[in-house]
């Protein structure tokens, strides 16, 4: 468990040589605190805990609540951070006569605990959170990979999970990663934590790339290509910022990966309308199949892409298909409002609302308008 005091993050990392760990071990209430019962575990130190917490109560008062009406608390395991950090834990004391090592350690902002261990584990684990920079989510899988690599647990591993919750609470740091069951669950938890960090770098390039910054952009772009590899699904968020890049061929490139790993990626081909005119794109795409939706999302990548002209052309060649269409006049209207044209904007989105008054999308551009 851990804190970070700059980022107001709580943290939790665990991992066990029995299925699902997450689900049972991992209690964080940003503000509050975060708390972790394990060996025979028992929600109820972690949910009183918190509403002691709460109440002013330290995170030793918090466990001790629940601990002292416990008759089995000798087979428990938990401890915490609270708002500010401070950390507390306790072993049961039947916990010794189990096979390996068990116990815990308290240090700045963090706890380190476990039972059945290969001796050095938890000294390993305070180290690694000691001595590692990064975001907490770093942290506490660096502690966590550095037990692991110290002996573990001395009968095996099969799951491992990661949270973190910020009271910032946007979703780039609120993280919950789980792998139930696998023969390397630190090898899988670190992969996902990966693309998550990735995500947001392709997401950040985006934002980069449209705003012009070309070089921050297309750094941060390899950088997320970097931490999302082996990750199909997040390929159309790298070929859309490969067309905002103005670099066409590495944007089919990445689309004729995807289809080579994954026949069914063909479904976000319309999306890449734009690359139709590449004879390796036109090579595997049917635009005979296409359906509204398809020439939707065709148009809203022009769009979004910078194609205003062609964004247009196409939204209104697609109104003439779907003059019935909510959607289809929306998506004319977000073209025109992207090509800065107010006016047919407005006139786009009356119809859209005309035929569904109760449309979003067209009531939110609506009311963007100035």
């Amino acid at each position: 468990m851990g804190y970070d005091s700059l980022r107001q993050e709580w943290g939790i990392a665990v991992a066990t040589n029995n299925i699902c760990v997450g689900n049972s071990t991992i209690y964080i209430a940003p503000g509050t605190g975060a708390i972790a019962v394990i060996a025979e575990t028992e929600p109820a130190y972690a949910l009183n805990g918190l509403q002691q917490l709460r109440q002013g109560y330290s995170m030793a008062e918090a466990i001790h609540f629940t601990r002292e009406k416990d008759p089995e608390a000798h087979y428990r395991q938990a401890g915490g951070v609270d708002a500010n950090g401070n950390a507390y834990a306790f072993t049961g004391q039947a916990l010794q006569y189990w096979k390996g090592k068990a116990g815990h350690r308290t240090g700045k902002y963090y706890v380190v605990m476990g039972n059945q261990l290969a001796d050095s584990v938890l000294s390993a684990m305070a180290s690694a959170f000691e001595q590692t920079s990064g975001t907490l989510a770093e942290r506490l899988l660096k502690s966590l990979i550095a037990g692991q690599q110290a002996g573990g647990q001395i009968n095996g591993k099969q799951s491992a999970a990661l949270t973190v919750k910020g009271t910032r609470n946007e979703w780039y740091n609120q993280i919950d990663l789980r792998v139930d069951n696998a023969a390397d669950p630190f090898k899988e938890l670190q992969q996902l934590l990966s693309w998550h960090y990735g995500r947001i770098r392709l997401n950040q390039a985006i934002f980069q790339l449209k705003k012009g910054n070309m070089a921050a952009g297309e750094k941060l772009l390899q950088q997320g290509i970097h931490l999302t590899a082996g990750w199909n699904g997040i390929y159309g968020k790298i070929a859309l910022a490969w067309l905002l890049a103005g670099k066409e061929a590495e944007a089919a490139a990445i689309i004729r990966q995807a289809l080579l790993e994954n026949p069914q990626w063909k479904e976000n081909l319309p999306a890449f309308y734009c690359l139709y005119h590449r004879p390796e794109i036109r090579a595997v795409t049917d635009t005979c199949t296409y359906s509204e939706k398809d020439w939707n999302s065709a148009v809203h990548i022009l769009s979004e892409t910078g194609r205003h002209t062609a964004a247009i052309s196409l939204a209104r060649q697609t109104l003439k298909k779907y003059p019935s269409s909510s959607a289809t006049w929306y998506q004319a209207a977000y073209a025109t409002c992207k090509a800065g044209d107010q006016k047919t904007t407005r006139h786009y989105l009356q119809k859209a609302l005309e035929l569904d008054p109760e449309n979003t999308e067209a009531l939110a551009l609506l009311g963007s308008l100035k």
